[in-house]
């Protein structure tokens, strides 16, 4: 099974993007999907995540401007980002959690700059 991220680009402070991760096939028993992302020279940092129940956390750099949603039956994971600020600059990757391992998608790059 693959994730596949996408959706990244240049944006402006101010602008919007929307990330997506779609997996390859159905992976069962999916407990938690989430967003991590990995800024230049930095460790990679929990964004936002959302449990098989659609309960949905934020990390406080992004509450209010990002939104984390899902459509299980087509295997897809979204990331609405919002007045982006040039601090959200980073790698995105998308992880899903079963039951038995994590799967990680590549990551996709957002680059926000004026």
């Amino acid at each position: 099974v693959q994730l596949q991220a996408s959706g990244g680009g240049l944006v402006q402070p101010g602008g919007s993007l929307r990330l997506s991760c779609l997996a390859s096939r159905t992976i069962g028993g999916v407990r938690i999907r989430a967003w991590y992302r990995q800024p230049p020279g930095k460790q990679r940092e929990s964004v936002a995540s959302i449990t098989a129940g659609g309960a949905v956390d934020y990390s406080e750099s992004v509450k209010g401007r990002f939104s984390i949603s899902r459509d299980i039956a087509k295997n897809t994971l979204h990331l609405q980002m919002n007045n982006l600020k040039p601090e959200d600059a980073a790698v995105y990757f998308c992880k899903w959690t079963n039951t038995y391992r994590e799967f990680w998608g590549q990551g996709t790059l957002v680059t926000v700059s004026s």
